[in-house]
């Protein structure tokens, strides 16, 4: 549940997520007093004007909510590059989903040069705030090309996909989802059925001794990873986020699931806090996404953990660059490699899943520690 030392948002935000609960409350209204959580994952973060990722407030660094790894140091996106550049032929390009504050992009076209470079962006603030930072270097895309060649790249993008919440019971299978009660958002459950239901059957769940166990079913990410299969002629696309192979991903001991929730720098487990106005989130399957891959013809390239990748990929060789004795960029920068390589921090957690077509050579950032067997 959400912890009592969450601030509160000013009245402003606090009249938009009223406007956003409006427009919950209308579909549930129309709906039977039930949605899906998946749905109301949809309208909480992607609902027009009203949703997190669609509005207007401040998302990452230190005056938003949760801060990503290229925020961190160049390091990151320096080090990224080194592999987007082994996968390039002559006239590709590079596509991001979901660019943030397009400081990534900065640094790879940097990396880059001359590459082109496109940014799919579903959030019209971060859209506005790219275009501020890159300028005529960059081309925005409102849908996906009919045809590329080059390399995608989605750095946390797939854990805030809507995902289906499911319980497995000792009497059967149930989908958890959204209602209205005396005024209020709740968790409503109902049996399971369709496509939800075929897909949950055909996940391997231990029933504890509570006799419930609670996940997420990423059917959103999956369609996302066909999608971009049927339209990547040659090329890789690289899928960095934290998360587990499958295996990980429902381990008896995961029996509460991996629904989070980020707001102002707080990580809590309260998706009905404020609507609109914190990110909702849930781990990534990775062996959904390799099978859905596999699915659209595409291979698996490599999987590993990003502290592996970027080693792989130079990050100490970056470092090493740095003088010591300037303290103020080195120790700046010693500080992010250590948040991007440590165990008990992104390293270990966060993973990179790279799939592709027409992609034969070993890709550096698997060339030691390559977990894809565990898929």
């Amino acid at each position: 549940m959400r912890p009592v030392e969450l601030p509160l948002p000013d009245p402003q935000a606090l009249a938009a997520s009223r406007a956003l609960l409006g427009r919950i409350a209308a579909e549930l209204g129309a709906s039977g007093n039930w949605i899906s959580f998946a749905r109301y994952m949809e309208l909480a973060l992607h609902e027009p004007g009203l949703g997190y990722y669609a509005a207007g407030a401040r998302k990452l660094g230190a005056g938003g909510d949760f801060v990503t790894a290229p925020e961190l140091s160049p390091l990151f996106a320096r080090t990224l590059a080194r592999q987007i550049g082994e996968l390039l032929e002559s006239g590709d390009a590079v596509l991001e989903f979901g660019a943030g504050s397009g400081l990534l992009a900065e640094v790879l076209l940097s990396e880059l040069e001359g590459v082109k470079y496109e940014i799919l962006e579903t959030s019209p603030e971060l859209r506005e705030r790219q275009q501020q930072r890159l300028g005529n270097r960059v081309q925005w895309l409102d849908r996906l090309p009919q045809k590329f060649r080059g390399v995608m790249l989605a750095n946390e993008v797939a854990d805030a996909m809507p995902v289906h919440a499911l319980a497995w019971t000792r009497d059967g299978i149930r989908e958890r989802g959204v209602c209205a009660n005396e005024g209020q958002l709740a968790w409503s459950d109902r049996a399971a059925q369709g496509a939800v239901l075929a897909a949950a059957r055909e996940i391997d769940v231990a029933i504890p001794p509570s006799g419930r166990y609670e996940s997420e079913l990423a059917l959103f990410a999956r369609a996302w990873m066909r999608s971009l299969g049927r339209f990547l002629e040659r090329g890789a696309i690289l899928v960095i986020d934290y998360g587990f192979p499958g295996r990980e991903f429902f381990h008896p001991q995961r029996s509460m699931g991996t629904l989070a929730c980020h707001y102002r720098h707080h990580v809590h487990g309260d998706p009905f806090f404020v609507p609109g106005l914190q990110d909702i989130t849930a781990h990534v399957d990775f062996s959904a996404l390799g099978r859905a891959a596999a699915e659209a013809g595409l291979k698996v390239l490599g999987y590993a953990s990003q502290a592996q990748f970027l080693v792989n990929c130079g990050i100490t060789d970056l470092l090493a660059e740095e003088n010591p004795a300037d303290a103020r960029r080195y120790l700046p920068a010693a500080a992010a490699a250590q948040k991007l390589l440590s165990p008990a921090e992104m390293g270990e957690l966060f993973k990179v899943l790279a799939v592709g077509r027409g992609i034969d050579a070993p890709l550096l950032g698997f060339s030691s520690g390559d977990r894809s067997h565990a898929l």
